[in-house]
């Protein structure tokens, strides 16, 4: 399918053929003639799949005529989970929309100053990004007016349950028109996301973009094991230092995992900086800034910190700890191989990991190869039924990955290994807490 054939506006058209796009994606051919025919919609997509676009499409394509009722307020309300993935949605639409005469887009969320989100709903603007809490805080002050509302998208609807927004989501609803067209998009459809979707949507059209190996057949999927927490040190360290390495996201368990291992690799000469939900949203929008700058080399996160990040120049995914579940695990390779372009994720885990690996793979429909660092091998090696793949490297930087067109290491590629490597207890082991992100 071409993208003239979705029935986009000219305007809209021209801005998706600036940006590069060859083809609509599944999920765009499936999602975005059914929303521009007023249909709700429920769509399960995994990230990647290019769902922000399939549903930022037919709200623009709204914002070419004219509203029905005169009022300040959103004609589009969009609700993310967190305030990487808000500012992400809000910058679709201002790459998108900017042909249209009348498309400003207001992200309201967390950790913003609340005089300057004031100002900015005081002034004409027609699609609302927020997260659920500081939106409910908005409405409350009586500064939203939604009389005017046509459409509701509720993005990563199953994140935003995890995170326990079904009361604020709930609360919201209640105070929307209730002639609106409501499009819901979650990464799986688990019970729990149908009966919201029952709840909120009327005669929706079900739309399931399957999760299969294919759809990451640009990522290159490999599974180091580990002996401990020295070992997984080691492991990093070496992997980082590769010179087909352009940026890489490191994701973490933990939020004081995140600052120790940024912390440490830093010392050890890497451009690194932590991502996650302590930090506040200034320090977090610099941080994001230098990724998409390039400043920055490798970014150490957790999930809901990195949720929504899309950076072309990710070519690594490193999982220094295996994630809770296997959705989570598709959300964080996810943050490479974008664009059109190769990735490659590596997960590292030890033998206690090895159920984890299993349903991760019965997830993704893919097993993924085992791989061995020679220097670096497990002194067990677990039993699992991935194939065994090459033996990565040859104990040297630079060696792991079998990108092609590697060239020269450029400046803050990382230091030459500094003698005694990690700093930690003589085990190996680090003093890291488990608490929740």
């Amino acid at each position: 399918m071409e993208f003239s054939e979705l029935g986009l506006n000219e305007s809209l058209l021209g801005a998706i053929v600036e940006a590069g796009y060859p083809n609509p994606t599944a999920v765009q051919e499936k999602a975005v003639p059914a929303a521009l025919a007023g249909r709700d919609l429920m769509v399960s997509s995994q990230t990647g799949s290019g769902k922000t676009a399939a549903f930022m499409w037919p709200a623009l394509n709204r914002l070419t005529q004219d509203s029905a009722v005169k009022a300040r307020g959103p004609r589009i309300l969009v609700l993310t989970p967190t305030r990487e993935l808000a500012i992400q949605v809000t910058d679709a639409c201002r790459k998108y929309g900017r042909g249209l005469r009348y498309a400003k887009a207001v992200s309201v969320v967390g950790g913003t100053s609340y005089v300057m989100q004031n100002k900015l709903l005081a002034q004409p603007y027609e699609v609302l990004v927020a997260t659920p809490g500081r939106l409910i805080d908005q409405m409350d002050s009586g500064r939203i007016d939604f009389g005017r509302l046509e459409m509701l998208v509720l993005d990563e609807a199953d994140r935003m349950l995890d995170m326990g927004f079904i009361e604020d989501i709930e609360a919201i609803v209640d105070r929307l028109p209730e002639k609106r067209q409501t499009l819901l998009f979650s990464a799986t459809f688990e019970p729990r996301v149908m009966r919201l979707a029952e709840r909120l949507t009327k005669d929706a059209q079900r739309i399931e973009i399957q999760a299969t190996a294919a759809q990451h057949e640009n990522i290159e999927q490999r599974l180091l094991f580990a002996d401990g927490m020295g070992h997984k040190q080691r492991l990093l360290d070496h992997l980082l230092r590769d010179e087909g390495v352009e940026q890489a996201i490191v994701f973490t368990a933990t939020k004081r995992d995140a600052d120790q291992i940024a912390e440490q690799l830093g010392e050890n000469g890497f451009l690194a900086a932590a991502l996650h939900g302590d930090m506040h949203q200034g320090e977090r929008n610099r941080t994001l800034g230098h990724l998409r700058r390039g400043a920055l080399r490798v970014l150490v996160a957790t999930d809901v910190a990195a949720r929504g990040i899309d950076v072309a120049g990710i070519s690594h995914v490193i999982n220094f700890d295996l994630p809770k579940s296997a959705e989570d695990y598709v959300h964080r390779i996810g943050r490479t191989g974008r664009a059109g372009r190769s990735g490659i994720a590596v997960s590292l885990a030890s033998g206690d990991d090895v159920r984890r690996v299993k349903t991760i793979e019965r997830f993704i429909r893919h097993t993924i190869p085992v791989h061995t660092i020679p220097g670096l091998e497990p002194r067990v090696q677990p039993r699992t039924s991935a194939p065994r793949g090459p033996r990565t490297g040859t104990g040297r930087p630079g060696s792991w990955g079998n990108k092609p067109g590697n060239g020269p290491r450029r400046p803050g590629g990382g230091a030459p290994r500094s003698e005694g490597g990690w700093r930690g207890n003589s085990n190996g082991r680090s003093d890291r807490s488990r608490r929740a992100d």
